[in-house]
């Protein structure tokens, strides 16, 4: 058997994140051989993933950041079955390790960041690592980035919410910072009423209609009904017309023009792991 130093024992588990005793394990079952070690960390992942994998990985962190230009954003989803772990300082760094990879190469998919390389390894195979070290089920699940003139992430307390807002021209940072806590709060499903799917206008004025029905309203205005009511789902459910919950006297869309009569949101990401 190889003589493993304390100082190799040390070296792995700088490059692997395993504790101690697996990472003398591991040198000791291959030799010494760091690579071979690495790979027997890896495959210890992949045996815990294979026994674990009708488990569900619904807690975990939501991550956001931007890249220095604030011109791209980006919103990561790690989970893992437990919040213990969750809240695990180690598994939230390696989460924001993700998310600085992501902002830094920029894939175009969730697919593409899987396969992206990290500390001479696919991030998918660094997540095995992760699995095997953590014994629970382990998986980035969600991707998504967005490019403006400012792009304002907010991460809820907690890491289990987070979202990104991009603006259409460079504004003071508190703005943006409000205007991201308020899709954070609100949840809106659009920036603006001419962004929503027909699909969804034509079931809310079915819903509407048949509200009114149910309420025995003449047929004859059953319609003018359903409209009023899918005004009222506008200026709910699209960011612009929200009220802006700072100073509900007013929408998101006039705190905007406040600072700038030309400032509005392009486009906006929102995650939450909340049930």
């Amino acid at each position: 058997m190889a003589d493993i130093s304390a100082a190799d024992v040390k070296k792995l588990r700088d490059i692997t994140g395993a504790g101690m005793m697996d990472c003398k394990k591991a040198l000791a079952e291959t030799g010494g051989d760091f690579d071979k070690a690495i790979e027997y960390i890896r495959k210890k992942g992949q045996a815990v993933a294979n026994k674990r994998a009708e488990r569900e990985a619904s807690e975990g962190v939501v991550l956001a950041n931007v890249t220095e230009d604030s011109t791209r954003g980006v919103l990561i989803v790690l989970n893992s079955e437990t919040d213990f772990v969750a809240k695990n300082e180690s598994f939230v760094e390696f989460a924001k390790a993700i998310l600085d990879l992501a902002l830094e190469k920029n894939p175009a998919s969730l697919e593409e960041l899987r396969e992206l390389e990290m500390d001479g390894a696919k991030v998918s195979d660094k997540i095995m690592e992760q699995v095997g070290i953590i014994g629970e089920k382990i998986e980035i699940s969600y991707f998504a980035k967005i490019e403006a003139s400012q792009v304002v992430p907010y991460i809820h307390p907690g890491n289990k919410l987070a979202t990104l807002a991009g603006l259409n021209k460079k504004a003071d940072l508190q703005i943006g910072r409000d205007v991201a806590m308020q899709i954070a709060a609100m949840n809106p499903v659009a920036v603006n009423k001419e962004d929503i799917p027909q699909s969804i206008i034509d079931k809310e004025i079915e819903i509407g209609k048949e509200q009114a029905r149910m309420e025995g309203k003449p047929e004859a205005i059953q319609e003018k009904i359903a409209m009023g009511k899918l005004n009222k789902f506008y200026q709910e459910n699209t960011l612009l017309n929200q009220s802006f919950t700072k100073d509900p006297k007013k929408t998101v869309g006039e705190y905007l023009k406040e600072a700038d009569k030309e400032l509005t949101v392009t486009g906006f990401v929102r995650h939450t792991l909340n049930k």
